[in-house]
């Protein structure tokens, strides 16, 4: 376990010393190469920045406005025969869009049920068996200038269902 602690710590500065490195052996402008990269990374987020806020503040006002809550109680009848609980359906549908939203949420949960409860650490699971599919498809498609996107939410969609049915089998399984 140490060795991969010592690994880890060194393992990032090995890599750009590495790149930059290679890239003085080749004979590349690397500092210029940095840059340009660096002015192409700019650019991104300036294009992505609309959609970010967007973003932002439709999940801010879903939430102050109590419509998470609201969707919560009205699903209940549903999620309590499949013994999922209600309680993360607000995440579970922020999460779809906004992965600090959720994070947030997941703080509210915590505060209330505890970390090491079982929604707690179900809560955990879900965070990392699922994608903000939404604002990934907004945000690459926007970039990559993609028109048709043919069956990429559904997919997606679908492997958020399997990382959400996955999690609660686990947590049930190990906790």
């Amino acid at each position: 376990m140490k060795f991969l602690l010592y690994i880890s710590d060194y393992i990032i500065p090995f890599v750009i010393f590495y790149i930059v490195g290679f890239g003085i052996l080749m004979k590349a402008p690397v500092f210029h190469e940095f840059t340009k990269g660096a002015e192409d990374g700019f650019k991104v987020v300036l294009n992505i920045m609309p959609t970010l806020i967007g973003l932002m503040v439709a999940i801010g006002i879903l939430r102050a406005s109590g419509t998470l809550d609201l969707l919560a109680d009205l699903v209940k009848p549903v999620t309590n025969f499949f013994k999922f609980p209600s309680e993360l359906v607000p995440l579970v549908t922020v999460k779809l869009f906004s992965s600090s939203a959720a994070t947030s949420l997941v703080l509210d949960i915590f505060k209330e049920y505890g970390p090491d409860s079982y929604l707690g650490r179900l809560t955990s699971i879900i965070m990392s068996c699922t994608e903000t599919v939404f604002y990934t498809m907004s945000v690459y498609f926007m970039t990559a200038k993609v028109k048709k996107t043919r069956y990429t939410l559904a997919g997606a969609l679908f492997a958020t269902f399997v990382g959400i049915i996955s999690s609660v089998i686990i947590t049930s399984l190990v906790f």
